[in-house]
């Protein structure tokens, strides 16, 4: 009977702690957390034109971008080193993030950056929503290569494609848009 009883009440507990699961919850199937932040993207006047999430999972970081008000053509995406992003220049973010001293470029044989991305393509309507994996960063607060450090870091839109071999940002032209990545 005592047996019978305890398991009645370890069932109870069960069924009750799963109600205060919420529904649409997002568990992820190893139980590990997964880490994640995400900020809004400004234009060179400081007005929000989309935002930019970091997921991190065992593959890397997955980067979503979804914004508009672009040209259209292909663009340079950089993650830039500190987590400042103040019109019209945005300057303020600093070089790339490369905490490896390398230079820039997937084609140079002396670099690349960590903070060297991809180039995106903004669609005829001057909408960008692009997704990109790399493995190359963390969102891990303390490791070399976590974008999450004490002054956080910057996701940057350049005007022009990145030539990938250009030291030190592939002849991408201005920085059009910018998103502050801090630590929460």
């Amino acid at each position: 009977m005592k047996h019978k009883i305890g398991l009645s009440i370890m069932l109870s507990a069960l069924v009750i702690a799963g109600g205060c699961v919420k529904k649409d919850a997002k568990v992820p199937v190893s139980g590990e957390n997964v880490k994640s932040v995400e900020a809004p993207i400004v234009n060179t006047e400081g007005e929000s034109i989309g935002e930019v999430s970091f997921v991190e999972a065992k593959d890397g970081v997955t980067i979503t971008i979804d914004a508009e008000g672009f040209t259209p053509g292909i663009k340079a995406v950089h993650i830039h080193e500190t987590g400042v992003c103040k019109p019209p220049d945005f300057k303020s973010a600093g070089g790339h993030f490369n905490p490896k001293q390398k230079e820039h470029g997937f084609d140079n044989p002396k670099g690349f950056h960590l903070g060297d991305l991809p180039n995106i393509e903004v669609d005829a309507e001057g909408k960008l929503s692009a997704q990109l994996t790399t493995a190359e960063l963390t969102l891990k607060s303390g490791a070399e290569n976590s974008i999450l450090d004490d002054d956080g870091s910057a996701l940057v839109i350049h005007e022009n494609a990145d030539d990938y071999k250009t030291n030190p940002a592939g002849n991408a032209g201005d920085r059009i848009a910018c998103a502050a990545i801090m630590r929460e």
